[in-house]
Parts: C-alpha cells; structure tokens; sequence
C-alpha cells in the first residue's frame, strides 16, 4: 500500500530540502549547487535566499565568487534568470536548451521579427561579438544591426540569448553594487566547455532540493516536458499525496515528522520554493499566491512553513504586509526575524524600524 504524505508532511519536507527548517551550515557553493541555483532575476535576491537559509553568510563570499567565476548569473530553467556554481550551469544550459529553441518560434514578442533569419549566422555573428568583448544589450544590438538592418534590435538581442549560453559578468549582481547586464558567453567565461546533465541526474538533483514531488512538478521547475519515463525509470521511493497524486522521492532523503516546528523565514524576490512546483499549496494557498501575482508581489514570509504575507523594504525601514491575523507569538517573531533581516540589508538601521501591518 502507497504511503500517503499530508500537506504538513510535503511542507515540512519541502523546508528541510531548502534549508529553511533549519540554517544550515554550509558554504555558498555547496549551498547554491545544493538548491541547483537560486532564482536571479533581482540582482542580489541570492543573497537574501542564502542568508535565510546559512547559519553563517558573508555576502562577500558570493560577491567573490561572482568575479572568481565559480557562480554565474545565467538563465537557465523556465526560462528564468538563475544563480548557479559555473559547473552546474555547463550542465544545465544545454540540458534546457529546448526551452529556448521553444521560445524562438513562439515568443509573442520577438518570433515573427526573427521568422526566416539564419539562426546559425546569427548565433556565430553573436558570438564573435561578446566574446570579444562583454556587451550590454544595447550594445549588441546595435552592433547587430549592422548586418541585419531590416531586423529590430531587441528581437536579434533575444535571438542571441536563446541561440547562446550568456552570462550576466559583475559588476552585475555584487553585494551594494549595480549595474545593467553584461553579457558574453558561459564557455568564453569559464574556460571550460558545456556538457548536457543526463535528466535522470536533474531529476535526483531536484528531489534532493524540492522533494517529494510528482512528474509535473519536476516539469513546471525545469521547463522541460518529456520527463515522466526518466523519473519513473529511477530507484526513487514512491508515495501520494492527500489527492491521491503520485509522488517521488529519493530513499534516504529527509521527510521530518509533520509536527516538527517551522520557524519564521523571509524569502528572497521570486524565491524557488514559490516557483518550482505543478502544486504550490504545499507552501502557498492559491487565493495568496493570487493575490501576490495581481499585485505584483515577489518578496514573501513563511510562518509555520507557509506563505503569511509579504515584505518590502525602502528608506532603511521593513514593512511586512501578512495575509491574515497572526497571533501575538507569531507577530513578536515575525518582527524578530524582520529585525535580523533588516540589520543584514541595512546595517546600522533602527532596529526598531519594522512595521507589521494588520491582515491584508
């Protein structure tokens, strides 16, 4: 008989993959290759992530890393700007390159401008010009320009990012610095060739971070179809959920007792855990996440394991937006965590600077 996981199960599983059930004590790297990446398209949203999950972080260790080339910012999976160690990005861009030949026929924007071009040309034209010297994105298209006159600039930029594996170079994304995005290629960077990950090898790797999960939840994370005889083919232990899905999970990994305490945790723009699954009510009920994608929300806080509400910070001050009401232990805690948080944002800030609202 199939084992069934609760909703409380999965959440608390999901936390302990994340590292959010408890800071763990890890280095950046191995954190980062841990989670396979962090979502990027803020510049310093990795940084947040990492210092909800690590018990010990110095920004200045990622920002290192960036300009050592050991992590790249990249886009990778779904189609989305990552935070990845630089071997895993050699294995993950060409793993979802078909995200990416996908959206050059499809693309609302840019596909019909791009109909009929010579993508091999353009590709070899793209890359000769960033690797011979990082480029913006105006940059490039302009220079593009030069020989497909007749094309707009933006879509020939968008054509290249989907034929090659760019990667954003510091300045952008360093701890207190910015700065638009600098392109070149992930190989040219590196100094190191792309080999494709076996998706049986993603798959494990996703479990490992995101486990226990169905077939579409290791789809809506990666972008990719297809995937259901790779996981099916793997030694993965097997169970259900609640409405009575199939779920996978590898053997040893941790699923902690349903009643194990979940402490408040803020999490970075765009976080993962918010992205990375056919069914989010494991840590986001619907009607919140919603409410969050209507009003353009990206910064959310966990109490008890699940989505409460949203945060923002401006002008050195916290302001943290919950859901529902939160009883007077959970607030007192929300503001001791949002108090941390805002010490690491903004040091030397009033630590009396975090205002949390009544329910949304």
């Amino acid at each position: 008989m199939t084992t069934v996981l609760t909703w409380r199960a999965l959440g608390r599983a999901t936390l302990a993959r994340q590292l959010l059930l408890e800071r763990a004590p890890l280095g950046v790297a191995e954190a980062v290759e841990h989670l396979v990446g962090m979502q990027g398209q803020a510049p310093h949203a990795p940084y947040l992530g990492l210092w909800s999950r690590l018990s010990t972080f110095d920004p200045e260790e990622l920002s290192g890393l960036l300009r050592d080339r050991g992590v790249v910012r990249i886009a990778l999976m779904r189609g989305t700007v990552h935070l990845v160690t630089a071997r895993d990005a050699r294995g993950l861009r060409p793993l979802t390159q078909p995200i990416y030949d996908r959206d050059l026929r499809t693309n609302t924007l840019h596909a019909a401008a791009l109909a009929g071009l010579d993508f091999a040309a353009l590709a070899a034209a793209g890359r000769g010009l960033v690797e011979a010297k990082p480029l913006s994105g105006p940059e490039l298209g302009a220079l593009l320009r030069e020989r497909w006159p007749d094309r707009a600039a933006a879509s020939l930029v968008h054509g290249v990012r989907g034929l090659l594996p760019l990667v954003q170079v510091p300045p952008r994304g360093l701890w207190g610095r910015s700065g638009q995005p600098v392109l070149t290629t992930l190989d040219s960077w590196t100094g190191a060739p792309l080999a494709a990950m076996d998706p049986a090898v993603a798959v494990t790797r996703y479990l490992g971070a995101f486990g226990p999960a169905s077939v579409q939840d290791v789809q809506t994370w990666s972008g990719l179809t297809g995937l259901r005889e790779v996981t099916h083919a793997l030694p993965l232990a097997r169970f259900q959920d609640e409405a009575g899905r199939d779920l996978f999970d590898l053997p040893d990994a941790p699923r902690p007792d349903p009643d194990t305490p979940a402490p408040v945790r803020f999490l970075a723009d765009f976080d993962n855990l918010l992205f990375s699954y056919a069914d989010r009510t494991r840590v986001i009920a619907d009607e919140h996440r919603a409410h969050m994608v209507r009003h353009r929300l990206v910064r959310a806080f966990l109490v008890d394991g699940v989505v409460a509400g949203t945060w923002t910070i401006a002008k050195r001050r916290l302001t943290v937006e919950p859901f529902g009401r939160l009883t007077k232990r959970d607030r007192a805690a929300v503001e001791a965590e949002g108090a941390r948080l805002l010490a690491f944002v903004a040091p030397g800030a009033d630590p009396s600077g975090v205002a949390v609202g009544s329910a949304a």
